[in-house]
């Protein structure tokens, strides 16, 4: 890639054992192979989400585009790929949803307008204040604020958005489309697939619930209709509208997913809100977009397809351990003669793994009887689990191997 291919995103390389991650084990993937990426095309990719602490203008496109649970019972509507509704509570019927009850290749398609009619009021912004930090001298640096945008998929108040939208925020604040602002929390995230689920917690009506369409009957060509909140609350529900450009698109550092391309105009600030098709269903999540000179109309969404499956575990709190780390390679085990696993940076006070016994400097080997080499691992394992279980952990501190015990909590 001839110029500079940015994420905003975090990654380690097979040098560093330094890459921070959150309390609750956010995934880090390795980008040791950085300098084997694959020469597309010539453009800055960035996330966008508007970020007012940056320092860089609103008009700048190099912005970011910016636990098992029994008491969870939200009322979720998600039309699946025979267009029928299913309830992630099959006994629980939502009072307001956009979804049709007749989801069929015949729908009528719908106008412009319509379909901003439709979905706007179930989009939102989502407004984030992070934390302060001390620059380099110590010095105290305000916290940073930030404004995604957000889709209102439960009645109950769950919002879909992008994890690089909520990431290392203390406050979250939801701006409706009347401008009715409300607060929320974070519930869960996917880190890998960069989604997360936000809920509302003032007792507030929800104006719509978006109806989730179906990624995988899209066909290059057909209406793409955008609607987010670009540059920030001023420009609230901006509607922009284009086509699908392509479909199954590759960005370096997300193999994992396909992205969507369209030509629908996205900003910063359009981070987490939805792609709609001609129906005013949503089929992705306006995520990323390329910029540089002579570049235009080049926004990529994540496939709805592709997040439906997780809808249902992300609704269930994270349950949380209380630690900051890092993964040990295999490369960085060789070159620091430590065992591959989880290195920890920090331990939380008053955490599990404060009660456990964990310790700064300790690599987590071993965590209900498996061997973990990845944050992924780690959580995999334990969202298996309930708040309360207890988990045997195995680590190694001071080339001694020692087994404590961790009580998971929310």
């Amino acid at each position: 890639m001839d110029q500079n291919h940015e994420i905003i995103n975090n990654s380690i390389t097979s040098q560093e054992i330094s890459q921070e991650i959150s309390h609750d084990f956010k995934e880090v993937k390795s980008n040791s192979k950085k300098s084997k990426r694959k020469k597309i095309l010539s453009y800055v990719l960035v996330a966008i989400f508007c970020s007012t602490f940056s320092g860089i203008g609103a008009s700048i496109a190099t912005m970011k585009l910016a636990k098992n649970s029994n008491t969870i019972n939200p009322k979720t509507v998600i039309a699946n790929s025979t267009g029928n509704k299913s309830l992630l509570n099959s006994n629980v019927k939502p009072k307001n949803t956009l979804l049709s009850s007749n989801i069929d290749e015949n729908l009528r398609k719908l106008t412009i307008p319509e379909i901003a009619k439709k979905v706007g009021p179930a989009v939102v912004g989502v407004s984030t204040k992070g934390f302060p930090r001390a620059d380099v001298w110590g010095f105290q640096i305000p916290a940073s604020e930030g404004m995604g945008s957000g889709i209102i998929f439960s009645e109950d108040g769950y919002i879909l958005t992008n994890y690089h939208v909520v990431d290392n925020t203390q406050k979250i604040k939801v701006i409706f489309n009347n401008g009715k602002e409300a607060n929320a929390k974070l519930i869960n995230y996917d880190e890998n697939y960069d989604i997360a689920v936000i809920k509302v917690t003032d007792n507030v009506k929800m104006p719509a619930v978006a109806e989730f369409g179906d990624s995988d009957k899209l066909q290059v060509g057909e209406t793409a209709v955008a609607i987010g909140n670009p540059l920030g609350k001023e420009l609230l529900g901006s509607v922009t509208a284009g086509v699908i450009s392509a479909l199954n698109r590759s960005i370096d550092n997300k193999k994992n997913i396909k992205f969507i391309q369209t030509d629908a105009a996205i900003n910063p600030g359009n981070s987490g809100g939805p792609l709609v098709n001609s129906h005013g269903q949503v089929i992705g999540i306006n995520t990323e977009k390329s910029v540089g000179n002579g570049i235009e109309g080049l926004g990529f969404a994540i496939p709805i397809n592709q997040i439906k499956p997780k809808i249902e575990n992300l609704i269930k709190p994270r349950l949380m351990i209380g630690i900051r780390g890092r993964e040990v390679t295999k490369e960085l085990s060789e070159t620091y003669n430590i065992p591959v696993g989880i290195y920890v940076q920090e331990v939380e006070e008053f955490s599990p793994a404060e009660r456990a016994g964990l310790q700064p400097g300790d690599i987590i080997v071993n965590f209900d009887g498996k061997n973990v080499k990845t944050f992924d691992d780690l959580n995999k394992l334990k969202q298996k689990h309930k708040a309360g279980d207890v988990i045997n952990v195995t680590i190694v501190r001071y080339e001694k191997t020692m087994s404590l015990k961790l009580r998971l909590t929310p």
